[in-house]
């Protein structure tokens, strides 16, 4: 086992659970991410996409981003990516781009989940790199968060039209 990140993964999951919270806050689909290197948090991030109405600020892409302007480098070799949210194929090809070396997430996405649930791009022995997958950590909380989020966002929608909530 290798003792890099002396916390456990729900320690650090707790973390990228912070950060989906920070993203419901402002009314985008609370996802969280967090990049952790040799115990220290180096990359934080939580989805984006609305207030920013860029489609590819995703909790991921942003924490993959922060992480690589901490360390100036691209590579994150030695770096491990916390998800509440399993990641997207744009997300997975920027894990394999910077060379992360193991993603440990919360919730399936069985509309896009690309570490495993759809495919598995980041353990296709077809790219150069391959990436450790760990999933189902927290997986309750994670799901949670998303579940109330949406069940929210019908509930405001029937409200407006007036029809019954489900």
């Amino acid at each position: 086992m290798d003792n890099s990140n002396p916390l456990p993964d729900e320690l650090w999951m707790e973390e990228a659970i912070a950060e989906a919270r920070k993203a419901e806050q402002i009314a985008e689909v609370p996802i969280g991410a967090v990049v952790v290197k040799d115990g220290v948090i180096i990359g934080r991030g939580h989805n984006l996409r609305e207030t920013s109405l860029d489609p590819t600020a995703h909790a991921e892409m942003i924490a993959i981003k922060q992480a690589s302007e901490t360390l100036g480098a691209w590579r994150l070799t030695d770096c491990d990516l916390y998800v509440t949210l399993e990641p997207c194929p744009m997300c997975a090809g920027a894990i394999l781009q910077s060379r992360i070396r193991r993603v440990v997430y919360g919730a399936p996405d069985p509309k896009a989940g690309c570490c495993g649930t759809l495919m598995n791009l980041l353990q296709d022995s077809r790219f150069n790199h391959r990436t450790e997958v760990v999933s189902g950590t927290l997986q309750e909380q994670c799901g949670a968060l998303l579940t109330n989020f949406f069940r929210g966002l019908r509930k405001k929608s029937n409200e407006k039209a007036g029809t019954p909530n489900e």
